[in-house]
């Protein structure tokens, strides 16, 4: 076999596993989605539900599965979906496990805004989406605006976005501190993620966010492993470096800024999709789909778990922070003794 055939038939082994693997995701986020229409307080045969979907009348059935576990299966779908590849994109396109949302302070932006508005608005519903939409892109433009300097640096980004973010919780913690009484429950809520409440008329931005966007990033997934190379690499190749990294960065801003609206900042989310998706699929092809069904399943599995693994009912954010708080301290470790801390 000589070295042309030998690559062909590695990339053709790829693309074999990738395939598989993105199969696999998507039948098991499929099984996930039909166990949040089947399990609740009442556990409903295949039948009934799939009537009640079609738009068929049925005492107690209809109410539950179209009123409470569709919607909160779409916002955890679209949600997952959208943190898994957002985080992707930004720990690609950085080079670094930590560039991720939610350490370089785009979803404290979100969250920042929304409890302003449930503590001194005294909003709800579509305000505090709005608003923290708003919130996030603004962080994201100043992180951007900040780091900039006179050419583009990641180390830079990541400490300004750190420093973003320990300034934004310092807000949140004192709208919590003066805060009315009444309202704290409903921003711990929030800032917890959950996908409690969900309601159809709030995923239609959430869905068109997603629908306009991964394209945009499945497109882009080339240059994303040519960024991944490096500045200087990547502007070899003739990369237009600044307008591919803009586009990257507004379509997954775009996209987490509106998942944490609908559902709040769920945590790790974004910061384990991406890993777990690259150890599943390999290098070698785009994993922009994989990291987004790995977001996917793990927002529905964690929901499932907080429901009714216990006792008491937890938020959905309360189970991945349990999974990822450890594959964090996991990583600060190994990136400490590689000397890349």
């Amino acid at each position: 076999m000589n070295n042309v055939e030998f690559i062909m038939a590695g990339r053709r082994q790829r693309r074999r596993r990738w395939v598989l693997v993105t199969s696999l995701l998507t039948v098991l986020a499929m099984m996930l989605c039909c166990a949040m229409l089947l399990l609740g307080s009442t556990m409903y045969s295949v039948q009934d539900v799939i009537r009640a979907l079609a738009g068929e009348q049925l005492k107690g059935v209809s109410f539950a599965v179209n009123t409470i576990r569709l919607p909160r299966m779409l916002a955890g779908l679209l949600a997952g979906f959208a943190f898994g590849v957002a985080g992707y994109v930004f720990q690609t396109m950085l080079r670094n496990p930590l560039a991720n949302p939610n350490v370089i302070g785009i979803t404290s932006g979100s969250s920042a805004a929304a409890v302003f508005c449930i503590t001194v608005l005294h909003a709800s519903g579509t305000v505090i989406s709005v608003a923290s939409v708003i919130a996030g892109l603004a962080t994201a433009f100043l992180i951007y605006l900040l780091s900039r300097g006179r050419s583009f640096s990641i180390g830079r980004l990541i400490l300004v976005g750190i420093g973003i973010q320990a300034m934004l919780d310092a807000v949140i913690s004192y709208l919590l501190l003066m805060g009315a009484e009444q309202d704290i429950p409903a921003a711990l809520r929030w800032l917890a993620g959950s996908l409690n409440g969900s309601q159809m008329q709030e995923l239609p931005p959430l869905a068109i966010t997603v629908i306009l966007c991964t394209p945009i990033v499945v497109l882009l997934g080339n240059h994303l492993n040519i960024l991944e190379l490096g500045e200087q690499s990547a502007s070899s190749l003739g990369m237009d470096t600044d307008s591919t990294r803009i586009a990257l960065i507004v379509s997954s801003v775009f996209m987490i800024a509106i998942a944490t609206a609908t559902t709040g900042p769920i945590a790790f989310v974004s910061f384990l999709s991406g890993p777990i998706a690259k150890r599943l699929v390999g290098v070698g092809f785009s994993n922009v789909i994989p990291a987004g069904l790995v977001g996917v399943n793990l927002v529905l599995a964690a929901d499932l778990i907080g429901q009714f693994a216990f006792a008491y009912r937890f938020p959905v954010g309360i189970i991945t922070g349990l999974l990822g708080a450890p594959y964090l301290i996991f990583l600060l470790i190994r990136m400490n003794r590689k000397g890349e801390l």
